[in-house]
């Protein structure tokens, strides 16, 4: 039986950095298991359209796709915007067997990627010790999403950062420029700042904008193409696929 295919949902941006990151990730996907399908859909902005995506997939007599919000929290776009528009793609394509994945997050793999940009910027792991960390998301006016990034905050605090304080660049508060004066209210000497996001954008730069602004002494890239979120997707998707398979088994 063939594989479903996957279908990596992205948000989509005006700013070209935006797709490119997710088509470069994506590839690294491929790179990790060939000879599996991987599709790119956008939300918003870019093309291809989930839609035309799941249109072009039906005509060609895909069978089943695994769509794949490429989101890091459960926020508004996961819990209504996705299933919102997989819903209309099953109504007008019922040949077409979508499950939607979970989103990615909370993860080991993205505290893995995390820290793997925050090394590529420039900290050691000896300097954990002694550097406060700025966890800085894009924010979410969803309580869930939020609650999310002050756990994740906490845990990594319990990996030898000498404080981590959860940051946003939206809705909530506080700031990353809010975060890396209240470390440094609090006697840390040196301050770094992890965008906890996958792709460039208006939000990250709004992110390095503020820990410029408060004098931060580190800013870590976004996750971005990493191998840890690469392997992340693959196993969102098979856990997709596996609770397809046993929910046909059991209605067998």
């Amino acid at each position: 039986m063939t594989a479903p295919v996957l279908l990596v949902i992205a948000h989509g941006s005006r700013d070209p950095r935006h797709a490119a990151t997710v088509r470069a990730l994506t590839a690294r996907v491929r790179a990790l298991r060939p000879g599996l399908r991987v599709e790119t859909g956008f939300l918003d902005f870019n093309a291809p359209s989930v839609p035309r995506v799941l249109e072009r997939l039906d005509a060609e007599e895909a069978g089943a796709v695994v769509a794949l919000p490429l989101l890091l929290t459960r926020a508004f776009h996961a819990k209504s915007d996705i299933p919102a528009v997989l819903r209309e793609a099953r109504s007008r394509l019922p040949r077409l067997r979508v499950r939607q994945a979970e989103v990615l997050g909370p993860s080991p793999l993205l505290n893995s990627a995390l820290e793997r940009r925050l090394r590529e910027a420039g900290v050691r792991p000896g300097d954990k010790g002694s550097t406060g960390l700025v966890l800085a998301s894009a924010g979410s006016t969803d309580p869930e999403a939020i609650a999310v990034i002050a756990e994740i905050a906490r845990e990594l605090r319990h990996t030898g950062w000498c404080s981590v304080r959860p940051a946003f660049a939206s809705a909530p508060l506080p700031r990353t420029e809010d975060a890396v004066r209240a470390l440094r209210a609090d006697g840390v000497r040196r301050v770094a700042v992890a965008p906890y996001v996958i792709a460039p954008g208006r939000l990250p730069d709004r992110i390095a904008a503020g820990a410029a602004e408060a004098g931060a002494d580190v800013l870590a890239g976004v996750l971005g193409p990493s191998p840890e979120l690469a392997r992340l997707l693959l196993d969102r998707y098979d856990e997709a696929r596996l609770s397809a398979d046993r929910m046909a088994s059991l209605s067998a």
